[in-house]
């Protein structure tokens, strides 16, 4: 499906608005929480700048449904759902890193309209989907070139346990054919990254959509490719220069490519 008049617009005024509380508070400071890991952290501002979005939504696109990180979740009337990641990278964020960004993705069904991210470091704004040419702060992005992985730099992450045993098997095959890799903390921004050529493709299992789907988005509109792949017992979530994410797919699954 493609994206409708003003969908870009408030996608935009969306992702800047939660980008700015949430550094806005950041600044104040704020106190960080344990969800699952020592490295899996949430604070007061990705609640706020989660509601800020889910309130303004509600009154400008109330039949869409919402599908948030912190617990967001309104059902769709109109088929089209706002998946929201408020404050993408909440560890780079705790620690006064500047790796993290806001990030949204809308669906409809199971068709990826568009995606957006804010960084509030640089205040640079990306938007880009399918049907919508990727553009930051409305200037928009040339082609992605295609690269092999061998000449590719991955962004990717592991969580330690996942080191060893098929999951970390499968990872070394992954990462084993690449120029080289970065575990930086924020797929979405990893992702406006790729869109930009600074990057060149990342791949991560487990991505849930939150993560997954804004930089997918950004990454289809300067014609990327996505792949989901299953292997190991998890599905990976593979997005970048065409041939790295072939090679990519081929290296998790063991085939040749």
């Amino acid at each position: 499906m493609s994206a409708r008049a003003g969908d870009v617009e408030l996608a935009t005024r969306l992702v800047r608005d939660a980008g700015t509380l949430a550094h806005r508070m950041r600044t104040e400071g704020l106190t960080a929480l344990t969800k699952t890991s020592v490295s899996d952290v949430v604070t007061a501002a990705d609640h706020a700048a989660e509601q800020l979005v889910l309130e303004t939504l509600a009154t400008e696109r109330p039949g869409d449904g919402v599908l948030g990180e912190e617990g967001a979740a309104r059902p769709s009337r109109s088929g089209r759902t706002w998946v929201v990641d408020p404050v993408d990278g909440t560890y780079n964020f705790v620690a006064g890193l500047d790796w993290w960004c806001s990030a949204l993705a809308l669906t409809d069904g199971d068709d990826l309209v568009l995606g957006a991210v804010h960084h509030p470091a640089t205040g640079q704004t990306f938007v880009g989907g399918p049907g919508v040419p990727t553009t930051v702060d409305g200037v928009a992005l040339p082609p992605l070139a295609d690269r092999p992985l061998a000449q590719a730099c991955v962004t990717t992450y592991l969580h330690p346990p996942s080191y060893g045993g098929p999951v970390g098997a499968a990872f070394d095959r992954m990462v084993g054919g690449a120029a080289t890799l970065r575990m930086l903390g924020s797929a979405s921004m990893d992702g406006a990254a790729i869109a930009q050529g600074r990057l060149h493709v990342r791949c991560q299992h487990s991505l849930p959509p939150w993560d997954e789907l804004p930089s997918a988005a950004l990454i289809l509109g300067v014609g990327g490719a996505v792949r989901r792949v299953d292997a190991a017992g998890v599905t990976w979530s593979a997005a970048g220069a065409p041939t790295a994410v072939a090679e990519i797919e081929a290296a998790l699954t063991g085939d040749s490519p």
